[in-house]
Order: structure tokens, then C-alpha cells, then sequence
């Protein structure tokens, strides 16, 4: 069973996500890149942002940019 909060996540519409301050958040993820590991970041639409080489620079690169990086799973 998923917690609530994670399934109204997923319901969310575009429209929803702007009211809920999608600008404002980003969110990771791994991913390979010609062969190489780096991490991707994405605004809490899912729309493509940017990447980095590890985590830590794109946590970092998030908060220079005055945005919130969020957790998912």
C-alpha cells in the first residue's frame, strides 16, 4: 500500500504543480550518460534542468539556484 501523500503526488496536474510551487523544486535522479554515471536534475514537473557529475554538486547547483531539492522515490 503507498502513503497517501505519494499517491495525491502522482494526481497532480500541471496546473496543480504550479499552485504547489513547482518552480521552486528540484529533484535527482541517477542516471548514465555515454557510459558514464552522473545525476540528472529536474524541476518538479519533471521537465529536464540539468546534470551533474555526483550528488553533492547537484544539491548544490539546485540551491545556487534559489530552488529546494526534494526527495522522491
Amino acid at each position: 500500500m503507498q502513503p497517501t501523500t505519494e499517491i495525491s503526488l502522482r494526481n497532480l496536474t500541471p496546473l496543480d504543480w504550479a499552485r504547489f510551487g513547482a518552480q521552486e523544486m528540484a529533484y535527482i535522479r541517477p542516471v548514465t550518460v555515454n557510459g558514464t554515471q552522473a545525476v540528472a536534475i529536474h524541476a518538479a514537473d519533471g521537465t529536464p534542468i540539468g546534470a551533474a557529475p555526483n550528488e553533492a554538486l547537484a544539491i548544490a547547483a539546485i540551491l545556487q539556484h534559489e530552488m529546494a531539492p526534494v526527495l522522491v522515490h
